[in-house]
């Protein structure tokens, strides 16, 4: 790695800007362990896919995205349009950081640098939505808002409670759609509450999946889905469900597809990995295999 060339692409926005102070560290991190580092910071929404959606082919050798979810699902974005080569690492400096939990990354900012300063490369499985990229998951229905409504600032001041009392208030609201699904060779229709195509652990921090269901780098999605119930009293045991991780009851569906393909005659309003996504008529999803050099703490 001696004199190989190093992007941080940082938001100093999230997670109540904790990484401001610990930048100089990190970079010391970084230089020690042989990189010569460029450091970015963000300017808006958006802007770290404009930046590494235009580099050249070989311009880095490894691109460490430092944020939330959003800003990681922005670089992945990029590299998959640039189709830049190059390794990716993930300094979790968000509020949830959902998805790097999952991956045993640490969230103390300078053991993170650490990690991928010295760890080990793995490719991961990516999703395309249409013409986006998700890189843990695709969600629709219950509590799916609350990550792209709920404001920066409260986030920065409440963290995981914001994104719980912003479910809160829209719960009452809820509405089932009904969708035609196509997963591989399996076809699913019905009124839903909540669906999530996920290449993660856990999906909100609420629902988690069994280690030996998920695999990140198989070429499959995990698919859980909830059905509009008719009786309150159903609520029960599919919460009891959801909690010990029994995803085989009465009104959900969990399943592993390659490749999706729902119908719908109304417009539903998604979250891509924390941000918003909207759909109408029929939309694809697949699974693109291996599409991410990764780096992972040795340990996993």
């Amino acid at each position: 790695m001696a004199n190989e060339k190093l992007l941080l692409i940082v938001n100093p926005c999230s997670g109540r800007a904790k990484m401001r102070p610990q930048l100089l560290k990190v970079i010391e991190i970084f230089s020690n362990a042989g990189y010569i580092v460029t450091v970015y910071p963000t300017k808006h929404q958006g802007d770290a896919t404009e930046l590494v959606s235009k580099l050249s082919k070989h311009a880095y050798d490894v691109i460490v995205a430092c944020g939330g979810d959003g800003t990681l699902n922005e670089v992945i974005t990029g590299l998959m349009e640039s189709k830049t080569e190059c390794r990716l690492g993930y300094i979790p400096s968000g509020t949830l950081n959902e998805w790097s939990t999952g991956l045993g990354i640490s969230k103390i900012i300078p053991d993170a640098a650490k990690d991928i300063a010295e760890g080990t490369v793995a490719p991961l499985d990516i999703g395309k939505f249409g013409h986006k990229y998700f890189s843990y998951t695709a969600s629709f229905g219950a509590f799916t808002s609350a990550s792209y409504s709920t404001a920066q600032e409260f986030k920065n001041v409440l963290g995981q409670a914001a994104y719980v009392l912003e479910g809160i208030k829209s719960v009452g609201q809820i509405k089932p759609i009904h969708m035609k699904i196509t997963a591989d060779d399996r076809e699913i229709e019905g009124d839903f509450l909540f669906g999530a195509i996920s290449n993660s652990m856990s999906v909100g921090g609420i629902v988690k999946y069994d280690d030996s269901t998920v695999a990140l780098n198989d070429g499959y999605f995990e698919m859980f889905l909830i059905r509009n119930f008719d009786n309150v009293l159903k609520l029960p045991p599919l919460a009891e469900g959801i909690l010990r991780k029994d995803l085989d009851r009465e009104g959900m569906e969990f399943l592993h597809a390659r490749r999706i393909t729902i119908k719908t005659d109304q417009p539903v309003s998604w979250t891509l990995d924390g941000e918003f996504a909207e759909s109408s008529g029929k939309l694809k999803i697949s699974n693109i295999h291996n599409a991410i050099n990764f780096i992972l703490p040795n340990k996993k």
